[in-house]
């Protein structure tokens, strides 16, 4: 019992990161920290914009608002300790630095995942059933979806941490990663962890497939009902309003199936790094420009806050 606490509690582990200090490293880690401080301002923006304007109180922009957050949390939760690590040269971090990470981490990507699914059922609503939009996407449903997302996101990421760290450690405790994600932090377990490997498939099949299916099932529909439309102006309308959440899902979703859904033995070490960065720092900077700060009513009221905004006539 003492030699497994030893192994457990009382060493850190080491972050490989993906970074040494040679010159060109250097030039991407300041590009990184770019694109970090991209994604904070943009998503903070979008937050404080939707809290501050009225006319920015409704469901499709409520769910925008949780979405600018996790993104926003996502990026705290990797990016500075990533810094830290290569800027004092120490690459520890403690166990309960770790299951923080793991926490947080897997519980703002099941968040997303059922949020994303959330926001195509709005979208669908929206063009598929406008005369009854308020009823079926209240605000009071909208904040039941919010949260829900939250809640499983949360009770994923409790889980996850908590059967993590409860293998033993040991060897050199040196993570192939730049934060403590759940597969490169098995690798080092002296325990069998197989179940625990086959229980992560199994939530990956849940927190991704299940929304996923409800997002191809609303969008389906939305296509069926644009394709009818007599309108040109309607088809496109219809198709700008959605194009957006698309391409988020298609970068979302398609990376994280390639981190999770893989087998063990297909892993590589660089290609999961490479990957987890795109979905972790890149994609939350995306996120705010693609699908949110290009949007007409989100510029009016940046232009408003900021005192610019054109007088109506």
């Amino acid at each position: 019992m003492m030699q497994w606490n030893n192994w457990t509690f009382n060493s850190d582990f080491i972050l490989l990161g993906i970074f040494d200090h040679s010159p060109l490293h250097t030039f991407f880690f300041s590009f990184i920290l770019g694109i970090f401080f991209l994604a904070f301002m943009g998503n903070s923006t979008m937050v404080l914009l939707i809290y501050l304007d009225a006319q920015l109180h409704t469901p499709m922009y409520i769910l925008l608002s949780q979405l600018s957050l996790m993104d926003l949390m996502l990026i705290c939760t990797t990016v500075p300790q990533m810094a830290f690590n290569f800027l004092s040269g120490n690459k520890s971090i403690s166990m309960a630095g770790c299951g923080c990470q793991i926490f947080f981490y897997v519980s703002l990507l099941g968040a997303e995942c059922f949020l994303l699914a959330s926001m195509a059922y709005d979208r669908y609503v929206a063009i598929c059933h406008p005369l009854r939009y308020p009823i079926l996407m209240s605000h009071k449903i909208c904040g039941l979806m919010a949260a829900s997302s939250w809640i499983l996101g949360s009770l994923d990421g409790i889980i996850e941490a908590a059967a993590a760290l409860s293998f033993s450690y040991c060897g050199a405790r040196e993570i192939p990663h730049f934060f403590c994600d759940v597969p490169a932090l098995l690798t080092l377990s002296c325990s069998d962890t197989l179940t625990f490997e086959k229980m992560i498939f199994f939530c990956c099949v849940i927190m991704l497939i299940f929304p996923v299916t409800i997002i191809i099932a609303s969008y389906t529909r939305v296509i069926l009902a644009v394709i009818r439309m007599s309108s040109a102006e309607s088809r496109h309308k219809a198709f700008a309003t959605c194009s957006s959440h698309l391409v988020v899902v298609g970068m979302y979703y398609g990376a994280a199936m390639f981190i999770y859904m893989r087998p063990s033995s297909g892993r590589s070490p660089s290609q999961d790094k490479m990957v987890s960065a795109f979905y972790t720092i890149l994609t939350p900077m995306l996120n705010p420009l693609i699908y949110s700060l290009r949007n007409r009513e989100v510029a009016r009221a940046f232009l408003k806050v900021l005192g610019m905004e054109k007088a109506e006539v």
